[in-house]
């Protein structure tokens, strides 16, 4: 199992980058995967054509709501995260054929993330061993890092904005991620649609970090995304796609299937 995660200022295109990557890896036939939305705004749903409601699955904050006050469960005894695991197999994930799809969702309630985190956490503990990768889809804020969601990833990719806030963004972030103790095998820069591929080396000067590349502006994706239908429909000569497909062989991601049939 890999894990790969996106990070970045809000909307420098992580959703976007991870649903393309879902559909790299499931056009290379490297699955099983899970898809884990850890951005309360919960974007990537819409991205990979999946609707948790009309499929009657709850995100976790709904699970731990539904448990800890509609149905008045005490915090008392075990702790909540696993009690609410139980409830997460049950209700919490999201089955696909190609992919499989769990999100943290929207908080509600008064008070922090803490407690779905906690639980997501537990869950991604157990569940990762069943799935050849695991994307992570992460919110804007650097909140996330401190809770360590997972003490292991294998690939970080940085969506960067042309901003100097970008690059400080980035720094802070790998601070953080040192400091907590995360584990990883690298750290990748890469530019968003609007990010001028020529500022590449500036960023990896700035930030002592490799940059592979940047996402290529689409229209088509634009209009995917406002009419709500799955990147994983678009065309595979996308230059959305194209680049995002680029970006994941310049870190390493290249399937069997490629290194036989580099034509296919």
């Amino acid at each position: 199992m890999k894990m790969l995660v996106s990070m970045g200022r809000g909307g420098v295109g992580k959703s976007s980058f991870i649903a393309l990557a879902a559909k790299y890896f499931i056009e290379a036939g490297e699955t099983p995967l899970l898809l884990v939305d850890v951005d309360p705004d919960q974007s990537l749903g819409e991205m990979v054509g999946v609707d948790l409601k009309s499929a009657g699955i709850l995100s976790i904050s709904e699970l731990l709501y539904e448990t800890f006050l509609e149905e008045g469960g005490t915090a008392a005894g075990m702790p909540p995260s696993e009690r609410i695991e139980v409830k997460i197999w049950e209700k919490g994930l999201y089955e696909g054929e190609h992919f499989d799809f769990m999100s943290i969702g929207t908080k509600y309630i008064e008070g922090c993330y803490c407690l779905p985190d906690a639980a997501l956490k537990g869950a991604l503990e157990r569940l990762t061993k069943n799935y050849k990768y695991v994307l992570i889809d992460s919110p804007a804020g650097l909140e996330q890092l401190n809770r360590r969601i997972t003490p292991k990833v294998n690939d970080i990719f940085t969506i960067l904005d042309p901003s100097r806030k970008s690059f400080e963004h980035v720094k802070r972030a790998y601070r953080i991620i040192q400091s907590v103790n995360i584990k990883f095998d690298n750290i990748y820069l890469v530019g968003g649609y609007e990010f001028p591929d020529e500022l590449g080396e500036k960023a990896e000067e700035e930030t002592g970090l490799k940059y592979i590349g940047k996402i290529e502006y689409d229209e088509e994706l634009r209009s995917y995304v406002l009419q709500g239908k799955s990147l994983l429909e678009l065309p595979s000569n996308s230059p959305a796609y194209v680049s995002v497909k680029r970006i994941l062989e310049k870190a390493g991601y290249i399937s069997l299937k490629q290194l036989l049939f580099p034509e296919s």
